[in-house]
């Protein structure tokens, strides 16, 4: 594999202006599990195999159950999620696959389930779970072996 740079250390004020975001996310009402599903699975959708990692003992660290985290790529197979989290799921899947936009039905659904605030900061952990796989990606981040 071709080393790439390391952002973080090449221009810091991004990575600043990143965890300023990350800040704000950390600040919402948004539970640790459902800010943990969200990276999680945004994760496992854009294949970023170091925001899996850090996601997955994150949410086992908040509680999350194994038997969730192993079954989040099937989440519409299983009984494991609330219908909060279902909707939070498919928000998350369409955010993220955004060419293939976000449907009226995923959108109504969310909003009427979460509210609008939470809605709002849902939509924004999205955002910027997404903006941090494609640093991941672009730069070709590892997951370290524990």
């Amino acid at each position: 594999m071709t080393k790439r740079i390391s952002i973080k250390k090449v221009d810091p004020a991004a990575y600043k202006a990143m965890y300023a975001l990350e800040n704000y996310v950390e600040a919402s009402k948004v539970t640790p599990i459902h800010q943990e599903l969200i990276r999680i699975r945004a994760s496992q959708v854009n294949g970023c195999a170091y925001c899996i990692d850090m996601h997955t003992k994150d949410a086992r660290k908040n509680g999350e159950t194994e038997q969730r985290i192993y079954t989040l790529s099937a989440w519409r197979e299983t009984p494991f999620f609330t219908e909060e989290e279902r909707a939070i799921l498919a928000l998350t899947e369409e955010v993220t696959l955004i060419n293939q936009q976000v449907s009226d039905e995923t959108y109504e659904k969310a909003a009427k389930l979460l509210g609008e605030e939470y809605l709002a900061q849902v939509i924004m952990i999205i955002i910027t779970i997404n903006a941090w796989n494609r640093i991941g990606i672009t730069t070709k981040m590892q997951p370290a072996l524990d």
